[in-house]
């Protein structure tokens, strides 16, 4: 089916074509022979880069063409931006009005009213609750709405999340049209059915895969084998090797994080013993991303290591990495010369990266209270996706490393000829019930229990198995919720109190809430509400994650607690009595550690040497750490905390900032940050009126702050009365 002939309008024909993009995919032809541009609703399941972007965005371009709103939920910011770029580009019109498109993460405590102006609007699934439970208005206009990844309904974390944001869409806007995006998964009919979609599902990919298993230096497929020459002892890094001679790159997916560093690290030796394997070009390039790297952020061992592999063609991906670092290293794959990447599972569900081998050492992993666990063929799947440039590949391979023989059997039968496990609700875990069970009163979606019940009804949890099976923990919720005065319940009608309503709007756990109001109503001999004080507050709630750290003794840990005991209002519990509490309890303040090292400005590369805290962990804790933070002031102007109203007002910028006190009127102007702030500080530039005061040559004498600093302060200065 030629793009010409669809029924689509003028200009994005035209930037279809001005993409190279001529002709449907097969799965593309079916969705639209099943009337997808007609208005129907539809999921559509098929591997990785087949397509299914282009099919949600040739429906958005109806809708639009008719003054429809469009809606796109994805479950990571990752993929919020990748879709962004491709409906900007293919939605940019130079006829009639202008599309405007946006995306929208983080940020949980507005309705962004500014996003009704927009036409599509592309959002991660929990700002997309967030907004539900700020009562956003316009989310009645959408028209289509698209939910990308669907499938994530299976999982533990997110999964509950996009379940009752889909609920209430369909209930908030009955008559748009929903098209759901997935991965090949067993049971899309019955995920089709809850979701009133008929269902496309297809094996087709731009890219032929081949999936096979390494033993013994034989490569064995289906439909035959392949003898590699032995490049390296290690299997693993003799694929890759073989893939790089070959001109292609290879993936490599490890299970952990350490796995994938030391692959990082052997793959950047077997490349040196290989020089024809990058370009004379190609390490010039990589030079180049790698002074990029080391330019970015504070200085530590983590990305002196990073930079080492990378200029050899090697790196290692995972959330330990910074933001910068992240996209750094992909956009080096991207360009090809980057030429093996070693990756946790993040990157299979995350951007689109895909390279002509994907390598998979080990097919199974250490789950708590199971021990070593096949994982499961869903994720293997998601790997082998991966497998296969479009335009630079004929055929992807997805290769897994057998030790055994008995090994090389099991993953024929289990993973290659397996089919993917059937996608079920997680909705009914304790914490998202009582979650969702606040949020819906407080928005008034819900005023009764035999309305709560209703709703959850209407769930895929109450599609696959009847809501009996879970009306035992709503009630539970709802008693929770009376209990800690965040929920009224008389004759029953359900209400939220002003409480209930702002934990609700703040996007926490209630049972943080519970844990904050506890400590700040908590009968204390404390004198002094310190720093340590609120940080430990914070870190004691379950919304503050424990991160992957450097092994800290207990002992250090008890020499911490005893330091700072008297500032503490969660105290622990009785080290004889309860003594896995007890070390739970010292093991929070590991958290605690780190975000003091952190708003005491010690660099991250300190941070990383003292600590073993890696640049992207700090990133996510010091995030939800300030989001918790800002929700403790919140919930103390509620119930009328005074004593700590003042206080987490400050600690939330020092957090934001990673800064003292008093850097903090410099550290809000755009692109400062906590080093220059200090350098501002130390030259004697110590308020706002002082920078208006100094002339921009005075600024420049400043260490870290050029010309065009200098001149983008002045500009945030004139706006200041």
């Amino acid at each position: 089916m030629l793009v010409t002939d669809l029924p689509i309008p003028d200009y994005l024909k035209s930037n279809l074509l001005k993409a190279g993009i001529k002709e449907l995919y097969p799965p593309q032809v079916e969705a639209i022979r099943r009337d997808v541009l007609k208005g129907k609703n539809l999921v559509l399941a098929t591997p990785t880069a087949s397509g299914k972007t282009l099919v949600a965005i040739l429906a958005a371009s109806v809708h639009l063409a008719r003054g429809g709103k469009v809606m796109y939920l994805t479950p990571l910011r990752a993929l919020t931006s990748e879709k962004l770029r491709e409906f900007k580009t293919l939605l940019a019109s130079d006829e009639g009005r202008r599309i405007k498109v946006t995306a929208t993460s983080g940020d949980y405590d507005s309705d962004d009213r500014w996003l009704a102006d927009y036409d599509v609007i592309i959002c991660t699934n929990e700002k997309a609750d967030s907004l539900l439970r700020h009562g956003a208005e316009w989310v009645k206009d959408i028209s289509l709405l698209i939910i990308d990844e669907v499938h994530v309904i299976g999982e533990p974390d997110r999964g509950p999340t996009l379940e009752v944001v889909v609920t209430r869409l369909r209930q908030m806007a009955p008559k748009a049209q929903v098209l759901s995006l997935s991965a090949t998964i067993r049971n899309a009919e019955e995920l089709a059915d809850w979701l009133g979609c008929e269902c496309v599902t297809s094996e087709w990919r731009p890219v032929p895969l081949k999936e096979g298993v390494y033993f013994d230096g034989e490569l064995e497929f289906n439909d035959g084998s392949l003898k590699l020459k032995n490049y390296e002892s290690d299997p693993t890094l003799n694929v890759a090797i073989w893939t790089v001679m070959e001109g292609g790159q290879a993936l490599i997916f490890a299970l952990s994080r350490r796995k994938a560093e030391s692959l990082a690290e052997k793959a950047a030796v077997a490349l040196s013993r290989h020089p024809e394997c990058v370009s004379y070009e190609e390490a010039e390039m990589l030079r180049k991303f790698a002074e990029e790297m080391v330019s970015e952020g504070e200085r530590s061992s983590f990305t002196e290591r990073l930079v080492g592999l990378m200029v050899r063609g090697s790196a290692f991906h995972h959330a330990g990495l910074g933001y910068r670092h992240r996209q750094i290293v992909e956009e080096a794959f991207r360009r090809r010369c980057l030429k093996i990447l070693c990756a946790t599972p993040t990157l299979a569900a995350g951007v689109n990266l895909p390279a002509r081998t994907v390598i998979i050492p080990e097919l199974w992993r250490y789950e708590p209270m199971y021990g070593m666990q096949y994982i499961p063929v869903m994720e293997y799947k998601q790997f082998s996706g991966r497998a296969g440039r479009p335009r630079y590949d004929e055929v992807g391979y997805a290769v897994s490393i057998a030790k055994k023989e008995v090994e090389r059997e099991m993953v024929l039968s289990r993973y290659i000829m397996g089919l993917p496990e059937k996608i079920y609700s997680r909705l009914s875990s304790e914490r998202h019930i009582r979650m969702q069970t606040l949020a819906l009163i407080a928005t008034r979606a819900a005023e009764s229990t035999k309305e709560l019940l209703k709703f959850f009804e209407k769930t895929f949890f109450g599609y696959q198995y009847d809501v009996v099976g879970v009306k035992d923990k709503i009630m539970l919720a709802v008693e929770f919720l009376e209990k800690h005065g965040m929920v009224d319940f008389v004759d029953d009608t359900l209400s939220a109190t002003r409480l209930g309503k702002r934990v609700s709007e703040l996007y926490i756990d209630p049972l943080t809430a519970v844990r904050l109001v506890e400590a700040m109503r908590a009968e204390t001999e404390i004198k002094e509400i310190t720093p340590v004080t609120l940080l430990q507050m914070l870190c004691a709630t379950p919304d503050v994650p424990m991160i992957p750290m450097a092994r800290i003794p207990l002992e250090r840990l008890a020499n911490y607690y005893e330091k700072h005991k008297d500032e503490l209002l969660v105290r622990p519990p009785d080290p004889e009595e309860e003594a896995e509490a007890y070390e739970a309890y010292l093991e929070s303040l590991k958290n605690v550690m780190v975000l003091e090292a952190w708003i005491n400005e010690v660099s991250e590369g300190d941070i990383y040497e003292r600590l073993g805290v890696e640049p992207g962990d700090l990133a996510a804790l010091r995030e939800r750490a300030e989001w918790v933070c800002y929700s403790a002031h919140q919930i103390a102007n509620v119930i009328k905390a005074v004593d700590f109203i003042s206080p987490l007002r400050v600690m939330t910028e020092r957090l934001k900032h990673g800064i003292r006190e008093e850097l903090i009127p410099l550290a809000r102007l755009e692109g400062i940050g906590r080093v220059r702030a200090r350098a501002l500080y130390r030259a004697g530039l110590r308020s706002i009126e002082d920078l208006k005061r100094v002339s921009i040559e005075k600024l420049m004498s400043v260490p870290g702050i050029g010309p065009q600093i200098a001149r983008r302060i002045k500009e945030q200065l004139s706006e200041i009365p």
